[in-house]
């Protein structure tokens, strides 16, 4: 096998996706609520990087507890 091809999953494997979130939707707009705050002021500014960072903050854990369920023996490349 090349470097360049990748082993498929067995039929019958269970491929885990994960489930819909609009995190990365808020992300974007706080974003760019940062970015606007730039120039309309420190208070939108604030707002942006503070709801940002409490999106990041919680995309994170939410993707933690997801990955805890996972079986621990899946070899991830």
């Amino acid at each position: 096998m090349s470097p360049v091809e990748h082993e498929v999953p067995q039929a019958g494997e269970e491929i885990h996706l994960p489930g819909a979130s609009l995190q990365p939707i808020l992300l974007a707009f706080s974003l760019t609520l940062t970015l606007l705050g730039v120039t309309f002021g420190i208070y939108v500014l604030a707002a942006g990087i503070v709801m940002s960072i409490w999106i990041i903050v919680r995309w994170v854990a939410d993707t933690r507890r997801d990955i805890q369920h996972l079986p621990a023996d899946l070899d991830v490349h």
